[in-house]
């Protein structure tokens, strides 16, 4: 029981270790949206940009950070525990040599293609003069981002093996950054040589993705870290990442699809669609950034060191209690969305080019996506446990179920919804995943408690109802502030968050819910 605690500790300091440095990513994330919102509204300049930022991103999560980071995690992590360092540095670098090769030569292939593949992505912007070509023009601006990107997630995974989380969680605040600082100065100074401020805020993405990679490298030399400069085609350390990435590869191309289909659909519905649709998703990304990828980053190596000595008993556990802090998290939050979509929209985005009717339909996606949330972030942790166990296929098989179910649902929707079809699949197509996921590897791996599980479900339910309750009433009694002014807006919206926030936590340690339980007497032992 010990041990489990300890675990259990372990795994919550270091996900509140990633949480604080993605929560400074997210905060940033949510200041570049605001200037965009500010700066181009939801529509022509914005639709662009988003439709072309997809491809180096799908691009990114087809071939690069995705499949490469679960699978190099998995690989690294045996070479870690069993082969000497010398060794394990010399797969490193080998990897890194061979991907900015295979990932350049992709990038250079792309900005070749770049005109075919916005007409394939979004069909319906032809319809509008000017706007395929300035899509085309941004693709081929940000697709080395790739490149960059893809490497950050190497050397990600090198540092967390090695115990460290923060820095290259922060990491992506640099992108951040450099997207703000760099786009928004370029923005301001490209329309005075002819070019479209929408090119500086490109532009501004590229160097982002440069400083993500950069301001890891130092930390990863402190590591002991020694480059290898050669490329071993031959190598088994890399046969065996590029085998575990292959079934990761095709399960993420299903997931392409899905972001496939979804952007050709929304692009057909009305102008700021896919505005309205990248507001909202960017904002559900806050919790599944905080939540389930930081927990997923906090338990991968941890889940491949089980799977390396053969534990299964404490792989078991620490699928539970993850699960169950995962679910501790998200659930509240939902309902938290949920409720406060339309304040919080307002709140981040209502000024400058971005109208109230912007507010209204970004709210309402918000509300659907957030439906989804919690299943979303469950994801992270279930298929890094398939990695762990050496066993892909399972989520290549859910990735093309959620494919059919999403197009689906988007059919059968999109004329009555428009949008907002787009969000509820993708809440649904989620919702479904982990359903077949957590259902096979309790099949895989024997079992687990289930019991333990729907026991802090429960618990977890209660208080969310009891915060939901809270939140309902007094947003009625405030309603007529939270249509104020600006710092009226923010003292309100605050206060109704930090109050639903106490009282949820209130209620779930009056029912003693065990991972939280364990978490508070080790911060009052911290300060004791």
């Amino acid at each position: 029981m010990k041990e489990e605690t300890r675990q259990n500790t372990v795994i919550a300091k270091s996900a509140g270790t990633v949480g604080i440095a993605v929560m400074c990513s997210r905060v940033l994330g949510l200041v570049r949206e605001q200037i965009f919102a500010a700066m181009f509204g939801a529509g022509y300049a914005y639709d662009a940009f988003v439709v072309a930022f997809r491809i180096p991103n799908l691009l990114r999560d087809l071939f690069g950070e995705g499949a490469l980071s679960a699978a190099f995690v998995t690989i690294f992590s045996r070479y870690d525990a069993g082969k000497t360092q010398e060794e394990t540095w010399r797969l490193a670098s080998n990897v890194l040599v061979f991907f900015a090769i295979l990932l350049s030569l992709l990038t250079l292939l792309g900005i070749f293609m770049a005109g075919p593949l916005v007409s394939l992505l979004a069909p319906g912007f032809s319809r509008v003069e000017g706007k395929a070509e300035l899509t085309t023009l941004l693709t081929m601006i940000m697709l080395p981002f790739l490149v960059f990107i893809s490497l950050a997630a190497v050397v990600m995974g090198m540092l967390n093996t090695r115990g460290r989380f923060f820095v290259p969680a922060i990491a992506s605040s640099f992108f951040n950054l450099g997207s703000i600082v760099g786009g928004v100065s370029l923005a301001l100074i490209l329309p005075r040589f002819g070019h479209p401020a929408i090119v500086g805020m490109a532009i501004g993405t590229l160097i982002g993705g440069i400083l993500q990679l950069g301001v890891q490298l130092p930390a990863l030399f402190k590591t002991g870290f020694r480059f290898f400069p050669h490329l071993d085609l031959q190598d088994p350390g890399l046969h065996s990442i590029l085998r575990l990435m292959i079934p990761a590869t095709i399960g993420l191309s299903a997931t392409q699809i899905n972001i496939f289909v979804n952007t050709s659909f929304a692009a057909s519905c009305a102008e700021g669609s896919v505005s309205w649709l990248n507001y909202a998703f960017r904002l559900v990304q806050l919790p599944i950034g905080l939540f389930g990828v930081a927990f997923a980053i906090a338990v991968m190596p941890l889940l491949a060191r089980h799977a390396a000595k053969k534990d299964v008993p404490a792989i078991r556990k620490t699928l539970v209690s993850s699960l169950t802090m995962v679910f501790c998290l998200t659930i509240p939050a939902t309902a938290g969305l949920i409720l406060l979509s339309e304040p919080i929209i307002r709140l981040i985005f209502e000024r400058g080019a971005f109208t109230a009717l912007d507010t209204v339909a970004t709210a309402q996606t918000l509300t659907l996506y957030a439906i989804g949330l919690f299943a979303y972030s469950a994801n992270k942790i279930l298929v890094p446990a398939f990695y762990a166990i050496d066993n892909t296929r399972y989520p290549v098989i859910a990735s093309f179920m959620a494919v059919a179910a999403n197009i689906v649902i988007i059919t059968l929707t999109i004329d009555v919804f428009q949008h907002k079809a787009i969000a509820l699949s993708t809440s649904c197509t989620m919702f479904l995943n982990f359903l077949f996921l957590s259902a096979v590897l309790y099949w895989k791996i024997g079992g687990y408690s289930l019991d333990a599980l729907f026991r802090g479900l429960g618990k977890i339910l209660v208080a969310t109802c009891a915060m939901s309750l809270l939140l309902f009433f007094a947003r009625k009694i405030l309603a007529g502030f939270l249509l104020g002014g600006l710092v009226q807006q923010i003292l309100v919206t605050l206060l109704l968050i930090i109050l639903a926030a106490c009282l949820y936590a209130l209620v779930l340690h009056w029912l003693k819910l065990s991972e939280l339980t364990e978490i508070v007497d080790k911060i009052r032992a911290k300060f004791r």
